[in-house]
């Protein structure tokens, strides 16, 4: 549905939309992260007769998530596998089918659930190109919901971006929006090197304007490369996934009150775009990383250590901070859930702090 039509109605739903705040008078379609990641798999479906997509309740039942909606009936039981409730023996299928020149997509219903599959994930998939000596690539994409969802406690709501991106020979992405879903899935598709997209179960239904560019079969994005969402001048907020939202938010709160802050969406976990969290930092001589996770060894403590030992380093007025979900198994009650996981007012005081506002 092509948003040219202009009216009272669309700019108030505009102007109340969390995530969208600029308003441009092009052609812009708004599309789910949802419906981003499912153009993404059917263009590349159609593409390259080698890319195939298995995971649990894909096909028919059109995905857990309905990501996959309709792809089964459009591709059929060849290329769109339901499988059974066997992480470790889908994985390991869809690696040795990478490793015979086929190119899956292994969906785990949540990332929770790729514990029962990371020696596959690990051992199997990162480790082969460099065992090989560079014969024998793995192209092979791991995709579905990670982080906290709401209400579903300690087994089901953990972030695996640190525990992933800790691996050699993996690359991790974290997109948050329907572009970054789009083009970055593409691109994962598309990589030889096993890759782990990580999504999230709350940001499925969210709507973003998705850009003619965006919209094109040859879009993609670039792994390994942040983008500036919001440019700032006093204080540089990193994150990503969900928590990008959440920092646009507080930034959008902060600016009422005279501070600019430059919001980064990493986008790739790993390999780290370390270069524009320098380069913003040795403008706003402040550092703030927000993520989903747990603090120990979490995504935020890398980068807190990279920009230690580089030269943004004595860039730096303050302490660089991190916001981080607390460091307990998550709470089913709502009301710990809420307190376990960051919210726009921890990431606003963290800059009235780093700011000694």
């Amino acid at each position: 549905q092509t948003s040219l039509y202009i009216n009272i109605t669309y700019v108030t739903a505009l102007a109340r939309s969390k995530h969208i705040r600029q308003f441009h008078l092009t052609s812009h379609t708004q599309v789910t992260v949802r419906d981003a990641l499912n153009q993404a798999m059917d263009e590349e479906l159609e593409r390259d007769e080698r890319v195939f997509l298995l995971g649990e309740e894909v096909a028919q039942y059109d995905g857990a998530y309905k990501v996959s909606r309709g792809l089964w009936k459009k591709y059929g039981d060849k290329r769109i596998i339901d499988t059974p409730i066997s992480e470790m023996g889908f994985a390991g299928i869809a690696v040795g089918a990478a490793m015979a020149g086929l190119r899956p997509i292994c969906e785990f219903m949540t990332f929770n659930f790729s514990m029962q599959a990371i020696d596959q994930v690990i051992n199997s998939a990162a480790k082969t190109y460099y065992m090989s000596a560079g014969l024998q690539p793995v192209p092979i994409v791991f995709r579905g919901p990670n982080g906290a969802s709401a209400g579903v406690a300690a087994q089901h709501s953990q972030c695996f971006a640190a525990w992933y991106s800790h691996c050699p020979g993996l690359k991790v992405l974290s997109p948050w929006s329907a572009e970054d879903a789009k083009g970055l899935l593409k691109s994962a598709i598309r990589d030889d090197n096993p890759v782990v997209v990580l999504e999230n179960e709350l940001m499925y239904g969210v709507a973003f304007e998705l850009s003619d560019e965006a919209q094109s079969k040859d879009f993609v994005i670039p792994i390994g490369k942040a983008k500036i969402e919001r440019p700032g001048n006093h204080v540089t907020l990193v994150a990503h996934s969900r928590m990008v939202g959440f920092c646009l938010d507080a930034a959008a709160v902060l600016a009422k009150e005279g501070v600019e802050c430059e919001v980064i969406n990493l986008r790739t976990i790993r390999p780290l775009d370390t270069d524009t969290i320098e380069a913003s930092i040795m403008k706003t001589n402040h550092l703030i990383s927000v993520e989903g996770g747990w603090p120990q060894f979490g995504v935020g403590a890398e980068i807190c250590a990279r920009i230690m030992e580089g030269p943004a380093f004595n860039y730096l007025d303050a302490p660089a901070i991190r916001v981080t979900g607390v460091d307990i198994p998550m709470p089913y009650a709502k009301i710990l859930e809420d307190n376990s996981v960051p919210q726009i007012k921890d990431i606003i005081f963290s800059v009235k702090k780093t700011l000694n506002m």
